[in-house]
């Protein structure tokens, strides 16, 4: 079982005892402080995702979706799910459209806690494909 919460506007997946940074941060980040090691390289181009050391134990901050992969998987699928290609940013609609279950726009209040969303891993690739582009469709 694999885990995703957010980190300076990037997704940060944690399966195991591995950690990737899926999408481009949208703010400064002193990893440090989260505790990460900086990464090795930028997150520039597909596939999007590169690969964390934890410097010390992490702990992912509320909220977290759980999906039922592990891995580089997780942290590929999750960059097929989230990430705007043209600029590699994760889009903050979609993300709201899994944690809230429904309107990506509702003003509802995030979840606290671990969110289930392992349909989102098993769901076909071309079904969320339609759904991305409705969500992402300028309004």
């Amino acid at each position: 079982m694999g885990r995703a919460g957010r980190l300076a506007g990037a997704i940060v997946a944690e399966t195991g005892d591995q950690y990737f940074l899926v999408g481009q941060t949208k703010e400064p980040c002193d990893f440090a402080e989260h505790g990460f090691e900086p990464p090795a390289r930028p997150v520039e181009g597909a596939p999007w995702f590169v690969r964390l050391g934890a410097a010390r134990a992490v702990e992912l901050a509320p909220p977290r979706l759980e999906l039922a992969l592990e891995g580089e998987e997780l942290a590929r699928v999750l960059a097929h799910r989230f990430v705007i290609e043209r600029n590699g940013s994760v889009s903050e609609r979609l993300w709201r459209l899994v944690l809230a279950g429904g309107d990506p726009d509702a003003d509802d209040s995030e979840p606290t806690g671990d969110v289930d969303a392992r349909w989102l891993g098993a769901m076909p690739g071309p079904f969320w494909q339609i759904i991305r582009d409705i969500v992402l469709r300028c309004r």
